[in-house]
């Protein structure tokens, strides 16, 4: 019998993601891959694989799916709500994220609404057991290529697991929620700073912008006061898009492109989100409000380094995870607890 997670009811937009399409922009195939590399990253840490192993991204509201394997190590890293189910007709019992869970033959994994950020990931101990395209399984749906069929998860999926049984290890889980930052969104200004007037350079810089209804995986369009351009205008020759990269069109309002962006585009960019900050990008949802802060190209060099830094610190710390609901008895058994015994 053939392992897998059964979708019984898919969530809101689940696709299958790793680190992305590496090495292929000059053929026109855009990057896709994970919108927060971090959770990612944690989520993998947690079920025991290499940090660039295929998870579920969970768009907002999550799946409910049913384990078809003698067991499956997973875990959840994000601000969601868990629900074990036992089996039919057993009530739903909560579950922590940020941990790893061993669930068996039959029972249900409920996950819920994603709480203050648009993206949580699930990852499964030794991953999925889908064919690579052009070297990642990541999801690209607009061309319909990588993950499951090249598409968002649906009712009735059966994704194929290469384990059909969790290794016998302890569980583990995060010493400390991960430190994002806070503040405005860090920028490298340019490439195409002289497109912009001195009052809209400043506009940028200047203002609060809100993220737009148009928003998903390939970009988010904010809403706020328009940028002017310089005598240049907004128009350029096609060149090559960076993660993070900001257009700004002819009506002024900045696009900042993320995981499934193109790879040309013939727009004035007015700077570049730094790399760490990309992974904030990638949580928030329409109504969140932004400001962008210029910074060098060496300290957003810095701060990816102090980022991997930490990142690498909270792997190599993962802590031992208590049984759902209770004592580790195995534990506590284990320990000397008393020197000995007095009888009268």
């Amino acid at each position: 019998m053939t392992a897998h997670l059964f979708i019984e009811r898919a969530g809101l937009f689940d696709t299958v993601q790793d680190r992305g399409r590496i090495g292929f922009q000059a053929l026109g195939m855009p990057v896709a891959g994970a919108m927060d590399r971090i959770a990612l990253r944690l989520a993998n840490a947690l079920a025991g694989n290499a940090q660039d192993v295929a998870a579920i991204e969970i768009g907002v509201m999550g799946p409910t799916l049913r384990i078809e394997a003698d067991s499956v190590r997973l875990a959840v890293v994000g601000t969601v709500t868990l629900d074990l189910i036992a089996g039919p007709g057993a009530p739903p019992r909560p579950l922590d994220a940020n941990r790893s869970h061993c669930l068996l033959r039959g029972q249900g994994l409920r996950v819920g609404m994603v709480d203050g950020a648009s993206t949580a990931y699930l990852a499964v101990e030794g991953g999925f057991a889908l064919p690579p395209f052009m070297g990642s399984l990541s999801t690209y749906t607009r061309a319909g290529v990588g993950g499951l069929d090249g598409r968002k998860l649906q009712d009735g999926d059966a994704l194929p697991l290469a384990r059909d049984m969790a290794s016998p290890r302890a569980e583990v889980r995060l010493g400390a929620a991960f430190d994002y930052g806070s503040g405005p969104i860090r920028v490298v200004p340019g490439p195409q700073e002289d497109h912009f007037s001195d009052a809209g350079y400043a506009t940028f810089l200047g203002s609060a912008y809100v993220v737009s209804k148009e928003a998903d995986r390939m970009g988010i369009r904010f809403e706020g006061p328009p940028i002017a351009h310089s005598t240049l205008g907004p128009d350029i020759v096609s060149d090559g898009i960076a993660p993070g990269a900001i257009q700004v069109p002819g009506a002024g309002l900045p696009i900042v492109l993320l995981a499934d962006r193109q790879t040309v585009g013939g727009y004035a960019k007015i700077a570049t989100v730094i790399s760490a900050d990309l992974p904030r990008l990638g949580r928030m949802l329409p109504g969140h409000t932004v400001r962008f802060a210029a910074v060098t190209v060496a300290e957003a060099e810095a701060l990816r380094r102090d980022q991997e830094k930490r990142l690498a610190q909270a792997i190599a710390g993962l802590q031992p995870a208590l049984p759902e609901g209770g004592i580790d008895l195995a534990a506590l058994y284990e320990q000397n607890l008393i020197d000995g015994v007095v009888w009268e």
